[in-house]
């Protein structure tokens, strides 16, 4: 997988509610830093994940 996690600036500080991504070629990964090492990792393609940003962003 990736090794360049990187936690959602929107996630809360008590590090309860957050939310990481993290890439490998031509995908983006999503997890929940509360199951980081066994949960299930959102994968989406560079272009659904620019999309998504985008929409998001307005």
């Amino acid at each position: 997988m990736t090794s360049d996690w990187r936690k959602s600036t929107y996630s809360g500080g008590s590090g309860g509610d957050c939310v990481e991504a993290g890439t490998t070629p031509g995908m983006v990964l999503v997890r929940d830093t509360k199951n980081k090492r066994h949960g299930p990792v959102l994968r989406v393609s560079a272009a659904e994940w620019k999309r998504l940003t985008t929409a998001i962003k307005g």
